[in-house]
């Protein structure tokens, strides 16, 4: 992991205990190991700083990791959850926690309040796996509001692809990999405006061999310029040749507001792609083979209505439309912008 420095926020580095690891663990073994030497490591952050001269006043921690409340509750410090998924991706979870969606699911599609019918395939995949709503996002908020005191913000991402207003935020700071950053753009730059089909899978989410050659090929296929991004460990389940074969018309970047095209894999991928589709319109959804395939012709179809003149330009003007909605969102006086000033200032209360 790489960290940059800003000029307003520290970092310190906390052991999960993983220096310690030997053996290969199961799922259970590491999560375990993870809470007990996090919360160890924290502790012992939070005593330091305490006695520092900005002791710390509150906590904020992933909310999937609701064990770090404790942590600071016991040391003093109040806690606030960060939830890093869609708002209405935790209502899925918060109803499913209060046993209002029935384990195991049955029949096609559920109904829950303030959401479109979703079928059972665009929930979090962790519930499975063991149209116009032109007002939705404003209804599952208020939703949500209703049952805990949150803030929204957001979009989390640096402010010179948003607003502007900060001229020194221009990258994420921290970076799971190396990314080509400078072969990235420079083969970018060699490219007119809009042609080129980004793909990637994030930093965890892993393809089979068989969807990744359907993959790889149904982007050659389409004839359009394309940027793949391959994490390193993933490199070798590309076809024999493919870079060399594609090397005109594509670049695959190891370790490295638009139209997409969306081939959800898990958790809460599944669930975003019903609103990247039927919610917001800014995208396609890739239908599987009876195998859980996407093949590569169907890839290619996909890449073809996205990239193309009639549903294509449909798609581009609903994604700058919300583009501007993100802006104003972050822009001084936007709601993310007043969400964020009234947290600090009861913060500073305390």
């Amino acid at each position: 992991m790489q960290a940059h420095v800003t000029r307003s926020v520290n970092i310190e580095i906390i052991s999960d205990g993983s220096e310690d690891v030997k053996d290969l663990e199961s799922l259970d073994e590491y999560l375990k190991r993870f809470k007990l030497s996090v919360s160890e490591s924290l502790a012992k952050l939070i005593e330091r700083l305490n006695n520092s001269k900005h002791p710390p006043r509150i906590l904020v921690h992933d909310s999937l990791m609701p064990w770090a409340l404790n942590v600071a509750q016991k040391l003093g410090l109040d806690g606030a959850p960060f939830f890093t998924q869609a708002c209405v991706v935790n209502a899925i979870y918060y109803h499913a926690h209060q046993g209002a969606i029935q384990m195991p699911l049955e029949g096609s599609s559920i109904s829950l309040p303030s959401m479109p019918s979703l079928e059972i395939n665009d929930l979090p995949s962790i519930l499975y796996d063991t149209g116009s709503y032109p007002d939705i996002l404003n209804v599952v908020v208020n939703w949500m509001t209703s049952q805990w005191p949150i803030k929204t913000i957001g979009p989390a991402i640096p402010s010179t692809y948003q607003d502007e207003r900060l001229e020194d935020d221009k990258e994420y700071g921290l970076n799971l990999f190396n990314p080509n950053v400078d072969i990235c753009m420079k083969w970018l730059d060699s490219k007119e405006t809009g042609p080129v089909v980004y793909t990637s899978f994030g930093s965890l989410a892993a393809l089979g061999e068989e969807q990744m050659e359907e993959l790889t090929w149904g982007l050659k296929n389409s004839n359009f310029y394309f940027l793949c991004v391959v994490r390193e460990s993933e490199e070798k389940k590309l076809p024999n040749n493919f870079i060399e074969e594609t090397v005109e018309k594509g670049l695959v970047a190891l370790s490295l507001g638009v139209p997409m095209i969306a081939l959800p894999q898990w958790t809460d991928q599944t669930t975003n792609a019903k609103f990247i589709v039927d919610v917001w319109k800014v995208g396609i959804r890739i239908k599987m083979n009876e195998k859980g395939i996407a093949t590569k012709e169907e890839i290619e179809v996909c890449i073809r209505d996205v990239m193309g003149r009639e549903k294509g330009e449909e798609i581009k003007r609903n994604s700058m439309r919300w583009k501007e909605l993100a802006k104003e969102t972050v822009d001084e006086g936007g709601s993310s912008d007043k969400n964020i000033e009234e947290f600090v200032a009861k913060l500073a209360q305390f």
